[in-house]
């Protein structure tokens, strides 16, 4: 039985997202289950007959039962500092076992600072203590601080949590990116990736998500499989899927990377790029304009491969739409190109 799709955020980033960078720093315990698995993707799963040394494994974090006064906390860092907005505390398959209440603190921090001197810092609550449901995602409205990069979140007293999300918008730091060597081929250093989440592009809206979510196409790194990517249903006769992404600020995008990577026998056909200059436009606006602009033609892909359309125009835009033909799977989007200034 497939599990339903987990409420979320739309328009907003999982700023605690493992695929992200971010990452359990430190807890004051996690005798059953590791805080890292807190930023895991999915809502986690079950398995009755699993156990440990230590007792039933749970994929989530999972502290032992308190016997003294107190409560548990977690610290993580960011997979990229940014305004949180909304929060998600999912106890899913934690009944029993789950905290009676919930609290959430942030910071903004440098990103070598050391756990000890995170946990003297001043923090901030985003979240006051609040009661959580079992089994269920708690989600709320979080109090907005401005940018944090590390955040705390405390259980009362102890228990289980399989899932925390920080959903919330980049505050980026446009460092330069370390380019691996194939990009550097067609990339030059002074570059940025305009639609990168980790800069603060979004993926807005989408034809179809049936296999995975249109966010993955923006994250770092190479996809380690085909789930990592963004995949449409398959369709019968023409058809064209696209995705509509905000880019992170205006630019001029002049090297678009589309990768294939795992999708070998359900990557599109071909594919076109258009962009538009429409900053703080309304997706149905956005949808429905006539004023986009053509910036790489239909052309056709090939299979796991990494694509990179270089010399283009250097139009300058605010958001970008990756069409494909008819339908299937891509990897990354990568718009590397020049910020306005």
């Amino acid at each position: 039985m497939n599990e339903p799709a987990a409420v979320s955020f739309t328009g907003l980033v999982d700023l605690l997202a493992a695929e992200l960078g971010g990452r359990a720093v430190s807890c004051s315990d996690e005798y059953f289950a590791e805080a890292q698995n807190l930023l895991q993707p999915g809502r986690g799963v079950f398995i009755p007959e699993k156990f440990t040394e230590r007792g039933k494994w749970m994929d989530g974090w999972e502290s032992r039962r308190k016997r003294s006064e107190g409560y548990d906390w977690c610290m993580l860092k960011l997979g990229a500092p940014g305004r949180v907005l909304g929060l998600d505390i999912d106890t899913h398959h934690f009944n029993g076992n789950h905290p009676q209440f919930a609290s959430v603190e942030g910071v903004n921090a440098p990103p070598d600072v050391s756990a000890e001197t995170l946990a003297a810092m001043r923090w901030h609550e985003l979240l006051a203590q609040a009661p959580i449901r079992p089994d269920a995602q708690n989600v709320f409205a979080a109090i907005d601080v401005g940018p944090v990069s590390h955040l705390r979140l405390n259980i009362f007293p102890d228990g289980g949590v399989a899932r925390f999300r920080a959903f919330g918008r980049v505050q980026a730091t446009w460092q330069a990116a370390e380019l691996d060597e194939d990009t550097q081929r067609h990339v030059a250093p002074h570059l940025v990736d305009l639609a990168a989440l980790a800069n603060g592009g979004v993926a807005l809206a989408c034809s179809n998500a049936r296999f995975s979510p249109m966010n993955n196409l923006l994250l770092p790194g190479r996809a380690e499989n085909m789930g990592g990517g963004w995949e449409t249903r398959r369709t019968r006769g023409p058809n064209v899927d696209w995705v509509m992404i905000q880019l992170a600020t205006r630019g001029r995008a002049l090297v678009i990377e589309v990768d294939t990577n795992h999708f070998k026998g359900n990557f599109p056909d071909r594919c076109s790029i258009e962009v538009i200059d429409a900053p703080g436009a309304r997706i149905t606006d956005l949808v429905r304009s006539e004023h986009w602009r053509t910036l790489v033609p239909d052309t056709k892909l090939s299979a796991h491969t990494r694509h990179f359309f270089e010399h283009l125009p250097g139009v300058t835009s605010s958001h970008l739409r990756l069409n494909i033909i008819p339908d299937g799977g891509i990897s990354r989007l990568r718009a590397w190109g020049a910020r306005e200034t």
